[in-house]
């Protein structure tokens, strides 16, 4: 166990207190109405939902899902998140506006926008349920896990004591604050986080011990770890770090903060942004922050700690009081910040009480908007007050959290709930992206891919079936997330054009609240209802939308890159890259202002 000094204690006692004065100083503005308490009014800036959403994802349990990722597979392993750019970029040039201009509460509300009938109110008393209570607590819970492992590492204190104190305070912030606060915190916690995360990459991998960069790169054991790209010779490198999730897992998947389409809590922040622009540059900007200037911290100390903590026994020598369960290369990351001296010790715990604090908000204020806005007041009460569905979300809030406590104190590590999301998910991402540009897709088949990818994987997670079906004889192994996603996206397509369309008038009142166009709402635009209507066959802006997403990844993997190289001191590679993101910058800039303009 740390001590922790009194300057280290009065740092992190007063984030706290900042924290809940925040929260209870926009309480009364909150309390006025569920779209205060949710959305803020709709009038927040794109700069300021921009930074929440880089706060929301900056959780504790990131840092220690990359280290587990570096020390398992080398810092090419972080692959398996990075190529969910391709997914953030197409949300900020393809569906940021679109879900601004659907103007509904929440993307659960889209349901009943899009479908028609009883089968779309269902849907979305069933997704609120599915994804507000049952994947939204799975995320929570992945988020606490990490803070009881620092809990434990750095403080000695048991699982228990964790969840109560950080959860404690969280909790009282999020049900008082609503929205406001949580957006209002981000803005704080956002740099708090991220000094911390710098101060603590730079003093750890200057440690003696280590020796800094050369020291990193020389040692036998980190060397083999520091390469940006995977091993292509390696067949199952090749496969499960590039080919799989370039050629399928992004747009297949559905992840929260990466959800194909636009979901979740990023929805969320589009819907408050007080105009389309706002909700494009709010997406955009996240997408930027949280790939391209944020990882490196976490993986130089990832790099580091394998020099210091080269493997589970040594962990397990220098922290004898930590549960046998709770022993994982994840544990690395705040066993190497226990090395960090007094002053920066408190700021860093701060920051991780931060990242904690911002991250259990938004998931709090976001499950519970699914719980009020999307089950209570459709299936429970449709005439309750504004005051009523403010005490619910309250009530909700405090459910969630204690839910979410329980399933994390179960856990083990941040890498399963990793594997089993991104499985839950598998072959519903096509649809996300498709429902808005093809009117035949309808609400049986968002039921019928929701349905059969969870079967699908808990059929496949059973390993008896799954060595008779995945070996090397007949299927490799990591081609099981393509399987279930071709054997979703079948059963989907099929029930699609097996079930009745939805009616021809909620599909035109739709596409004339949304305007997505495009050649899937041909027959819709040729009905009658539209041959007096202008301002509906505009150009297509989606081509020129994907041809922004593809300039985008350029720019900022370029500058993921060039940041590394010049980390690792190799400056030539480091300046050309530097140099690609200065041009597609440019050329990004210069291809977006249609879309900016376009109203």
């Amino acid at each position: 166990m740390i001590q922790l000094t009194d300057l280290d204690k009065g740092i992190i006692l007063f984030f706290f207190l900042l924290v809940l004065a925040i929260g209870f100083a926009v309480s009364k503005k909150s309390s006025q109405s569920s779209k205060e308490y949710f959305l803020s009014g709709r009038t927040l800036p794109w700069w300021l939902l921009g930074l929440s959403m880089v706060a929301t994802t900056f959780s504790t349990d990131t840092p220690n899902l990359v280290t587990d990722i570096v020390r398992q597979n080398g810092v090419s392993g972080n692959w398996v998140w990075w190529i969910f750019l391709l997914t953030g970029l197409l949300t900020v040039f393809v569906y940021a506006k679109l879900w601004r201009r659907s103007d509904v509460n929440t993307d659960m509300e889209f349901y009943e926008l899009r479908y028609s009938g009883w089968a779309g109110r269902f849907l979305r008393g069933f997704r609120s349920v599915y994804l507000g209570i049952i994947f939204n607590v799975m995320a929570m819970a992945g988020v606490t896990l990490a803070a009881i492992k620092i809990g434990a590492i750095m403080l000695d204190i048991s699982a228990l004591e964790t969840v109560l104190y950080a959860g404690g305070v969280t909790l009282i912030f999020s049900s008082v604050g609503g929205f406001r606060g949580v957006v209002y915190t981000d803005f704080i916690l956002f740099f708090t986080a991220m000094i911390g995360a710098v101060g603590a990459a730079y003093y750890l991998v200057n440690l003696p011990e280590v020796g800094g960069m050369s020291g990193i790169l020389s040692n036998e054991l980190v060397s083999s770890k520091v390469s940006i790209f995977p091993d292509l010779s390696d067949e199952y490198t090749l496969w499960t770090l590039l080919v799989i999730p370039l050629a399928v897992q992004w747009w297949s998947s559905w992840y929260p903060g990466a959800e194909p389409g636009g979901g979740g809590y990023i929805a969320q922040r589009m819907l408050a942004a007080k105009s389309e622009n706002h909700a494009l540059g709010a997406t955009l900007f996240f997408n930027i922050m949280h790939y391209a200037l944020r990882p490196w911290p976490w993986i130089l100390v990832a790099l580091a700690s394998l020099i210091i903590f080269p493997d589970l026994d040594s962990i397990r020598e220098t922290f004898p009081n930590v549960v046998e369960d709770k022993i994982g290369h994840d544990l690395a990351y705040p066993a190497m910040l226990t090395l960090l001296p007094s002053g920066l010790l408190g700021f860093v715990l701060a920051s991780l009480v931060s990242a904690y604090m911002s991250t259990i908000s938004t998931h709090l204020n976001w499950g519970s908007s699914y719980v009020v806005n999307d089950f209570y007041k459709q299936l429970i009460n449709k005439n309750a007050s504004e005051k009523e569905l403010v005490n619910v979300g309250r009530v909700s809030v405090v459910i969630l959290m204690i839910i979410s406590s329980i399933f994390a104190i179960a856990l083990t590590n941040s890498y399963q709930l990793f594997d089993i999301i991104l499985m839950f998910g598998a072959g519903t991402g096509s649809i996300f992206i498709l429902r808005w540009f093809w009117w035949r897709i309808n609400a049986w088949s968002e039921i019928a891919a929701m349905l059969s990818s969870g079967l699908i994987s808990i059929l496949f997670s059973n390993e008896k079936i799954a060595s008779a079906i995945f070996n090397e004889n007949f299927i490799e192994p990591y081609f099981k997330f393509p399987v279930i996603v071709l054997i979703t996206t079948i059963v989907w397509l099929v029930v699609t054009f097996l079930t009745k369309p939805d009616d021809d008038q909620k599909l035109i009142e739709f596409y004339k609240k949304t305007r997505p166009g495009g050649p899937g709402w041909k027959r819709i635009i040729n009905l009658p209802d539209f041959k007096n209507e202008k301002g509906y066959n505009k150009t297509w802006a989606v081509p020129r939308g994907i041809l922004c997403m593809l300039v985008g990844c350029l720019a900022i993997y370029s500058a993921l890159f060039s940041t590394g190289y010049f980390i690792y001191g190799e400056l030539y590679l480091g300046l050309i890259l530097l140099s690609s993101t200065i041009i597609f910058s440019i050329l990004l800039f210069n291809l977006s202002k249609t879309l900016f303009n376009d109203k």
